[in-house]
């Protein structure tokens, strides 16, 4: 198991924890940070006993952007350089057979969550802002807590649509709300970003981490891990299809989870009317 810095990392239930661990700081993003969010997703994709994989952040912040400290010393002649340094080509997520290779489609420093085999979860449970809200982007379903906060934040900073979001989040909320968050750089509301689609759900503040792993245990006991495996895949490779290719890319998956044991269990505990007990294979 690999050591982690600036975060904290749990598995119960089939579900990898991880949360961002800076509350002094609203966990402000830190070179350790992502080097160790990477490493902690790397090990929840080779491990056998997780099936979902969940990224909260500790006291009452989801992550409040870049750490101002760091950001006052970068030195534009450098930035190129400092980039390369920080994406931590040396952990690489699992390769995988099952369904469509999307690594060389997504790059840059967070492309990797789209190669991980497993639903990669954000549990936004307050303040949520610059590179805070493109790591939630790159997950596949964000859930936010009722009271948190958002902001794309750049555009006060004299900052431009980093890492690839100019792409990413006109695909999730459409172009009109990415360049009004874009522009504006304003703060606004759960409400509001569950309203636009930037989050799936929104949940009480009081309830807010349980509801998300009860969702996740749900996604971790009645589901096929494979089935999902494959599905991620599927959808992060139809991004660059035409339906065509979808289609055809369907058929031939579909073909193979006819041999699959998940596909006889999940035949048989729908017959025999008790619960699924998926392995995955």
């Amino acid at each position: 198991m690999s050591t982690y810095e600036d975060i904290l990392y749990d598995v119960k239930d089939h579900i990898a924890v991880i949360t961002l661990n800076r509350p002094d700081k609203l966990n402000a993003w830190t070179a350790p940070m992502q080097a160790s969010v990477k490493r902690a997703v790397v090990d929840a994709a080779n491990d056998d006993n997780v099936r979902v994989i969940v990224v909260t952040g500790a006291g009452r912040g989801f992550c409040a952007g870049a750490d101002m400290g760091n950001l006052q010393q970068i030195r534009p002649e450098k930035w190129n350089e400092r980039e390369l340094a920080r994406t931590d080509n040396e952990v690489e997520p699992p390769k995988s057979n099952l369904g469509p290779d999307v690594g060389d489609l997504y790059g840059g420093r967070f492309g990797y969550l789209m190669s991980i085999r497993k639903p990669v979860i954000a549990a936004i449970n307050g303040p949520c802002a610059g590179i805070g809200l493109v790591f939630t982007l790159y997950c596949d379903l964000r859930f936010a807590a009722s009271e948190a906060k958002f902001t794309t934040s750049f555009a006060q900073r004299g900052l431009i649509a980093e890492h690839g979001i100019s792409w990413l989040l006109p695909r999730i909320t459409g172009t009109a709300h990415a360049l009004d968050l874009l522009f504006s750089a304003r703060k606004f509301s759960a409400e509001e970003a569950g309203r636009i689609n930037l989050v799936n759900r929104v949940f009480p503040q009081d309830k807010f981490l349980p509801a998300v792993l009860d969702y996740a245990k749900q996604l971790a006991d009645t589901v096929s891990p494979r089935a999902m495996a494959v599905m991620k895949a599927q959808v992060w490779k139809a991004l660059y299809q035409d339906l065509n290719d979808a289609i055809a890319i369907g058929d031939a998956e579909m073909q193979k989870s006819f041999a699959t044991e998940d596909f006889k269990e999940g035949v048989a505990h729908f017959v025999e009317k008790r619960a699924p007990r998926f392995t995955g294979r």
